[in-house]
C-alpha cells in the first residue's frame, strides 16, 4: 500500500502494548500492524504545520517564521517556569496562552533511562509519559496553573534529572531505581507552598511498548540528509520507529515533513 501525508506526532493510545497511528488527513494507519514488514519512506517536499507553506522546516513542524512569531512554541512551553500567563502578560497571544497555561498540570517523575522529573498538562496524561518512552511514571503534584508546576520541577531537577538519554530509552535500558521511594525524596526538597499540591497514594502507571527486538546500536535517520530510506519495522517506541539493523527515525522531529510511505 501507499500513503501520502504531512509527518506530524503519532497519535498513541494506552493498551497492551501500547497503540501507534499515523495520521493521513484523511484516513490513518495502525502503525502497530506494520511490525515486521519492511517499511518505505520517502521525502516529498515541506509543510509548515503553521501557515502550509513549502518552505524548510526549522523547528516543531514549523518554517522559521512560524516558529520565531506562533504562541504554540513560547520559551514557556520548554521552561513552564517561565508562565506568565496567571499575571495577565502577553509572551505572543495572551489568549492562546491564558487557554493553555491557566488549566490543571502534572508534575511527574517518569523511568526511562532514569528517573526524570517532568511537567504536562492533565488533559496530556499518559500521552506525555509515552511520547518520552517512560516505562513507568506517575504524578506527584497537580498545580492550577502551568507556572507553579514550573516552580516545583525547577526545586525537583537540582536533585533528579529532567532529561532522557534516547538512545537508551531505545535500547530498551531502563533504571531499577524504585518511583515511590524517589518520590519521597523528592517531596522533602519542596517548600510548604508547593507541596500542598502533593498527589497523596499517587498510582504508578507501567507502560509496554510495540517492540519485537531492541537494537544493541543506534543509528538516527534524519530527512534533512536522506532522500529516504527503508527498512523492516522491529518497534515503536517513544516517538520512534525501530527497524531491525538498530537504525531510528523520529518521527515527530520530522513534523512538517510531507512523505510517501510504501508497505
Amino acid at each position: 500500500m501507499y500513503y501520502e501525508a504531512v509527518l506530524k506526532r503519532m497519535t498513541t493510545e494506552l493498551s497492551e502494548p501500547v497503540r501507534y497511528y499515523l495520521d493521513m488527513k484523511d484516513d490513518f494507519i495502525i502503525l502497530n500492524n506494520l511490525l515486521g514488514k519492511k517499511l518505505t519512506v520517502e521525502f516529498k517536499r515541506y509543510e509548515c504545520l503553521s501557515c502550509g507553506e513549502d518552505l524548510p522546516i526549522f523547528s516543531q513542524g514549523l518554517c522559521r517564521k512560524c516558529y520565531f512569531e506562533s504562541p504554540q512554541v513560547g520559551e514557556w512551553v520548554m521552561k513552564p517556569e517561565l508562565s506568565k500567563a496567571h499575571l495577565g502578560i502577553e509572551d505572543r497571544d495572551l489568549s492562546y496562552e491564558q487557554a493553555v497555561q491557566l488549566q490543571p498540570h502534572i508534575v511527574y517523575l517518569a523511568k526511562t533511562s532514569d528517573i526524570k522529573v517532568g511537567v504536562t498538562r492533565k488533559t496530556q496524561v499518559p500521552y506525555r509519559w509515552i511520547d518520552q518512552g517512560a516505562d513507568a511514571a506517575m504524578p506527584i503534584l497537580e498545580t492550577p496553573n502551568r507556572f507553579l508546576a514550573g516552580q516545583a520541577e525547577v526545586i525537583i531537577k537540582q536533585y533528579i534529572t529532567d532529561k532522557t538519554s534516547w538512545q537508551k530509552m531505545l535500547k530498551g535500558m531502563s533504571t531499577d531505581k524504585d518511583l515511590k521511594q524517589v518520590s519521597e525524596e523528592v517531596k522533602a526538597y519542596l517548600p510548604e507552598d508547593l507541596s500542598a499540591y502533593w498527589i497523596d497514594e499517587a498510582d504508578i502507571v507501567n507502560i509496554h511498548y510495540p517492540v519485537l527486538k531492541y537494537p544493541e546500536k543506534i543509528k538516527s535517520l534524519n530527512l534533512k540528509k536522506l532522500s529516504g530510506f527503508e527498512g523492516v519495522l522491529s518497534g515503536i517506541k517513544g516517538q520512534y520507529l525501530i527497524f531491525d539493523d538498530g537504525r531510528v527515525f523520529n518521527v515527530r522531529n520530522h513534523s512538517g515533513y510531507v512523505v510517501g510511505l510504501k508497505f
